[in-house]
């Protein structure tokens, strides 16, 4: 299977589709990316949790996997890692500048690709060996129905990895949720509907807890972790097929 480009120029961002709003999160997450990637690459823990997503796509040399809201690629070597130089690792994301950061990022491997287009309506076909998802389903507007939709791209007994923040309920709950919430409010395009929901963690939760729970109900098998202080939940499922 290869990507194929959009040809409706269909990369508006995750969940969102009004045009202007689609233009100042491309604006916004254009502007930042820089941050973004020494974020993704720098963040004390994050290599360990990025190699443990690769992980949970149980993948096999020569498999196929997609990444859907790639971001600056840091993900996308860990992938490429595990199917090995027959495999194939496609990246998708809508922010050109952060695009441009991940073909460079990876720019040593021939089978990875990176495409701009929607991760809620991706320019390939399937079926994929497995799909992973990090820090992306919050922002969806129906992320269980995306859910759904990734599932069908999948092969039979095919894996979905989704990685994602949302406040927690450990024993150092107030402290850390303080902070994620500061998090949340800095990094949120300022036109987007999440943006102006009167308890903006509350709407994320509430996003990540559908996609989670969508999809084990979709899964024969489930593996999940928590990380940093229960903020991060990384949930891992074989696909059942009927």
């Amino acid at each position: 299977m290869t990507p194929a480009a959009d040809p409706n120029g269909n990369d508006s961002p995750r969940g969102v589709t009004n045009e202007e709003s689609s233009d100042d999160a491309q604006a916004f997450y254009g502007r930042w990316a820089l941050l973004y990637d020494l974020l993704a690459r720098r963040t004390p823990g994050i290599a360990a949790l990025r190699k443990q997503a690769a992980l949970a796509c149980r993948l096999e040399p020569g498999d196929t996997v997609v990444e859907m809201g790639c971001g600056t690629g840091a993900n996308l070597p860990y992938l490429a890692d595990q199917v090995g130089p027959t495999g194939t690792v496609i990246g998708i994301d809508f922010t050109g500048p952060v695009l441009e950061r991940a073909r460079r990022a990876t720019a040593n491997y021939e089978n990875v690709h990176v495409i701009r287009g929607n991760a809620t309506a991706p320019p390939l076909e399937g079926p994929v060996d497995a799909v992973l998802a990090t820090f992306v389903v919050g922002m969806l507007e129906d992320p269980a129905g995306v859910v759904d939709d990734w599932c069908e791209l999948l092969s039979p007994n095919g894996h979905l990895v989704l990685v994602n923040a949302a406040r927690s309920e450990g024993r150092f709950a107030p402290v850390v949720n303080a902070l994620f919430t500061s998090v949340v409010i800095f990094s949120t395009p300022p036109t987007t509907k999440l943006r102006y929901e009167e308890d903006l963690t509350a709407t994320l939760d509430e996003r990540i807890t559908a996609a989670h729970e969508r999809l084990r109900t979709r899964s024969s098998a489930v593996a999940e972790a928590r990380h940093a202080g229960g903020i991060v939940r990384l949930t891992g499922g074989r696909i059942a097929t009927e």
